[in-house]
């Protein structure tokens, strides 16, 4: 049998220095969607319009999220054992499918209409707090050690 060693845990400066891709690449991708949120809550910019700042900065969001998202697969092929017995992980992809699936539903739908009622500013809220779930439960990962 052929042994493959995984470059990630092969060198001390691997894991940090992915680690700084994923954040960075989640900030980007929350930053841009969280400022079209606000911008729905009525705090910031008032123009341009949601739809068209969301138009504006969804490459943003999206190159930020590939980012993230594959940093983050690397970063998993470190300790799989480790991530998947970790019940911050799990809510932490939990919330990521969440996130994604309102993102590029509901919350598109919303931005698209250009609307600041109250329905809308709930689909902002629920938005904003599925990303910050995202970080927390990716923070609280090195804090919660164990199985279940």
């Amino acid at each position: 049998m052929m042994l493959i060693s995984n470059p990630v845990t092969s060198s001390e400066l691997a894991f940090p220095i992915l680690e700084c891709f994923h954040i960075a690449g989640f900030i980007v991708a929350i930053g841009a969607t969280a400022i079209v949120d606000f911008q729905i809550l009525g705090f910031g910019l008032s123009e341009p319009r949601p739809s068209q700042l969301a138009k504006g900065l969804r490459f943003w969001m999206l190159g930020g999220l590939i980012v993230a998202i594959l940093s983050g697969m690397a970063l998993y092929s470190s300790d799989p054992d480790m991530y998947y017995t970790n019940s911050s992980f799990l809510i932490k992809m939990a919330c990521l499918i969440a996130a994604l699936v309102f993102n590029y539903t509901i919350h598109r739908k919303v931005v698209r209409q250009d609307a600041v009622s109250g329905g809308a500013k709930v689909a902002a809220c629920v938005s904003l707090t599925l990303w910050a779930s995202i970080v927390f439960g990716g923070i609280f990962i090195a804090f919660i050690p164990g199985g279940f």
